[in-house]
C-alpha cells in the first residue's frame, strides 16, 4: 500500500505544518476542546498499532472520543492529517547543530537515528518520497545530514548523488526490516521455518546450485553480518569518501 503526502489543499496543509495557520474555533460543549496536537498524536497512535490501512478520521475520532466531524474544525480532511503525521514522526529526529570532525561518523549517526524512526512508525515507509511533505521536521532532518556530509565538500550534483543513495539505502533497510517482523504475524510462519523449508527444497530440486552460481553461493555462506545498516553504510561512505578525494 503505497500513499502519497500533498494531497490536501496546498495552502491549508503548509499553515497547519509551519504554524501558521488559524487557531481553530471549537464549538462549545461540555468536553475539553481538541488541538491540532492531539489529533496528530492520537492518529499516529491508530497508525502504529494498525497500520495504514486502519487510518481514518473515524478512527482517529473514537481514539479520541469524538466523532470524525469534530476534527474537521481543526484539520480539513485525512490528506492533511497525513502530512501533519509524517512530520511530526520525522520531528523525533535528533537536529544535532555543528559540523563535526568525523563526517563518517556524523552520517552513521543520523542514518542509525532515521532507521529508528521508521521502525518505531513502520507506516511512514508507505508514504511515497516522490512528493515530499515540505514540513519543518522533513526539512531539518535533510538539513542535519547535509551538515553531517558538509565537511566531505563534495561538488552539488554528488552531493545530491550522496544524500539520495542514504537516505534510500536506509529507508530500503528499514522497510525490508519492517516486513520481515510483519511477516510471521502475517502468514503464521516463522522465519527459521520459511528459511529452512525452502533452502531443503532448492537443495533437492538444484543439487548442482553451488556450481551454477558460485559467487551467489559464496556470499550467502559469509557470516550474515551483525550491524547490517553499518555494514552498508560502510561501503557507501567508502564510496562518499573516495569521491570527495576525486574532486
Amino acid at each position: 500500500m503505497t500513499v502519497y503526502a500533498g494531497q490536501g489543499d496546498a495552502r491549508r496543509s503548509l499553515a497547519l505544518l509551519w504554524g501558521a495557520a488559524p487557531p481553530a474555533t471549537p464549538r462549545t460543549g461540555p468536553r475539553p476542546a481538541l488541538s491540532v496536537d492531539a489529533i496528530v498524536s492520537a492518529a499516529i497512535e491508530v497508525a502504529d498499532a494498525k497500520g495504514m490501512a486502519a487510518l481514518s478520521m473515524r478512527a482517529v475520532g473514537e481514539r479520541l472520543g469524538r466523532t470524525a466531524m469534530a476534527l474537521y474544525t481543526y484539520v480539513p480532511g485525512k490528506d492533511e492529517l497525513l502530512d501533519l503525521m509524517h512530520d511530526r514522526a520525522l520531528a523525533e529526529l535528533p537536529t544535532r547543530e555543528g559540523e563535526s570532525d568525523d563526517w563518517c561518523q556524523a552520517v552513521t549517526t543520523w542514518a542509525e537515528d532515521l532507521h529508528d524512526c521508521y521502525l518505531r512508525h513502520p507506516w511512514m515507509l508507505q508514504v511515497s518520497q516522490a512528493r515530499p511533505v515540505l514540513g519543518p521536521a522533513e526539512l531539518a532532518a535533510m538539513e542535519t545530514l547535509l551538515r553531517a556530509l558538509a565537511p566531505a565538500a563534495l561538488p552539488p550534483t554528488r552531493l545530491r548523488g550522496a544524500v539520495a543513495a542514504l537516505w534510500q539505502f536506509v529507508r530500503g533497510l528499514a522497510a525490508v526490516t519492517a516486513d520481515a517482523r510483519g511477516a510471521a504475524e502475517a502468514t503464521g510462519i516463522s522465519d527459521e521455518a520459511w528459511w529452512t523449508t525452502r533452502s531443503t527444497g532448492l537443495a533437492d530440486l538444484a543439487p548442482d546450485l553451488p556450481r551454477r552460481y558460485p559467487l551467489f553461493t559464496a556470499m550467502q555462506s559469509a557470516p550474515t553480518p551483525p550491524r547490517p545498516l553499518q555494514e552498508g553504510l560502510a561501503v557507501l561512505l567508502d564510496g562518499i569518501a573516495a569521491s570527495a578525494a576525486s574532486t
